[in-house]
């Protein structure tokens, strides 16, 4: 895939960056805080996209004429509770005893900036965890210390290997990157 545009990603995730380089994409790294708070009437689908749409809006006034900006934002929601990261080790705790034997919906929103135009868009993965034992879930936190992860889980990681018992969507949407939807919205944009 040929761009004109200099893409850049405001993204820490070594997830995301894994990504865009397994796809081929020259890009460069661009990062600020941004909180990630969201308005309370907001579901789902919608505060994945309102969050990579905030991230964006935070870069506008810096963008050059050349530069493709991609933000993006992964959350998990157990009905209808958001799952964000989690802040402590109890928190984990509670979050992957919610979602031990359950199905849960992984959704990204993801933000293309240009100064000229701005696209977003979502996808969802469906993932259905087994029963998970406290031994399984205190010893994942312990090691993996998932306090940078939606839902206190990285599905390329261990507990992903033995809790995920299987997937309706993309798996690298939970990675945090709907890489398939991404190609094409790059190749529209």
């Amino acid at each position: 895939m040929n761009f004109t545009s200099k893409i850049l990603l405001a993204s820490n995730s070594p997830r995301r960056h894994e990504l865009l380089t397994m796809m081929g994409l020259p890009f460069t790294v661009r990062v600020k805080e941004v909180p990630e708070d969201f308005p309370d009437h907001l579901k789902k689908a919608a505060v994945a996209e309102y969050l990579a749409g905030k991230k964006a809006a935070a870069y506008l006034d810096e963008l050059q004429a050349e530069e493709l900006l991609i933000t993006a934002d992964t959350i998990v929601c157990l009905d209808d509770q958001v799952l964000n990261k989690p802040v402590d080790f109890a928190e984990a705790q509670a979050m992957l005893q919610a979602l031990s034997g359950r199905m849960h919906e992984v959704y990204t929103g993801v933000c293309l900036l240009s100064r000229s135009k701005k696209v977003v868009f979502h996808d969802v993965t469906r993932v259905f965890f087994k029963n998970l034992t406290n031994q399984e879930i205190t010893g994942y936190i312990h090691k993996y210390k998932p306090y940078d992860k939606a839902g206190a889980y990285g599905a390329q990681d261990w507990i992903g290997m033995v809790a995920i018992q299987r997937l309706e969507g993309s798996f690298y949407n939970v990675m945090g990157l709907p890489v398939h939807r991404l190609y094409t919205a790059l190749q529209d944009f």
